[in-house]
């Protein structure tokens, strides 16, 4: 009998449902967009340079051939080897994306999209009555998405630093490490809709790398609800950062509670007790 996870459309079920057990995800449609998009069309040909949960200290290793299978794991996939950039861990995004809560026809920004993947995968879940804006600075990169996400029109790809003007957004995703949110984002929430944005530090200092939170930011009426939901290593955006910033927020990280941001506060007020980490024109608050 034919083994049934060697079909390569059953090899993506398999690998949608491992990573909906694995990282308990609740929106049904993102599970059956994992099973959908073919992860190896944003990947470039193989074999592929591949880094895994395990890997943390070692180099990244090679996939022993070719077959697409090798990719439909939880693992991160280097779509240039040469700079050691890579299509993130789906376990990580997925996750990410869950917290969205998309619906079809809900209009999302994908800040920072490499070659398309994940813009393919929120894609899938909103549908063609939705739309997908997925912005990326590197001109090769948005060059690779454009030709991948071919099939996805309402999937849009634009070059630029992640700045939006006069759009409403349902959610936004932010795939890089920032010290602080743009107001264009935040003003273009709608009402219910979420950001998911890294908060990092760059780790060593200098380094490309950062390590930090993610935050997750709800518009509830006029209020920015916002709380940190897990860790993180990720690129850093470099249009993203402000030293300043990085070095407060390098003091509150080390301080150990970030658990108890519960707002992003916008109004003007002195820094405070309540102040986790504030900024210009933006606070993370205890209350």
């Amino acid at each position: 009998m034919r083994d049934p996870v060697e079909d390569g459309v059953t090899v993506r079920e398999f690998f949608a449902e491992e990573i909906e057990a694995v990282c308990g995800i609740k929106t049904a449609a993102l599970t059956r967009a994992f099973a959908a998009i073919p992860r190896e069309r944003f990947l470039g040909p193989g074999p592929w340079t591949v880094k895994g949960e395990g890997d943390a200290f070692a180099p990244a290793r090679l996939t022993p051939d070719a077959d697409p299978k090798r990719v439909y794991h939880n693992l991160s996939v280097a779509i240039d080897p040469a700079r050691m950039l890579f299509n993130g861990s789906p376990g990580v995004l997925a996750t990410w994306l869950d917290l969205l809560a998309l619906k079809p026809a809900d209009r999302v920004l994908h800040v920072g999209c490499g070659t398309g993947y994940y813009s393919a995968i929120l894609g899938h879940v909103v549908g063609p009555t939705g739309t997908v804006d997925a912005i990326e600075v590197d001109p090769a990169l948005a060059e690779r998405a454009t030709a991948a996400l071919a099939d996805w029109p309402w999937v849009r790809v634009h070059r630029g630093d992640g700045s939006v003007h006069g759009a409403s957004y349902d959610a936004i995703v932010v795939n890089a490490g920032a010290t602080h949110p743009r107001d264009s984002w935040l003003e273009a929430l709608a009402p219910d809709g979420h950001l998911v944005l890294p908060f990092t530090v760059a780790m060593p200092p200098g380094s490309p790398i950062g390590k930090g939170f993610v935050l997750l930011v709800t518009r509830t009426g006029a209020a920015l609800d916002a709380r940190f939901i897990n860790l993180v290593a990720i690129y850093n955006a470099v249009a993203l950062r402000d030293p300043g910033l990085e070095q407060k927020l390098g003091i509150a990280m080390r301080a150990g509670d970030f658990m108890t941001v519960r707002q992003l506060r916008r109004d003007a007020h002195d820094e405070g007790p309540t102040c986790w980490l504030h900024g210009s024109g933006f606070c993370l608050s205890r209350g």
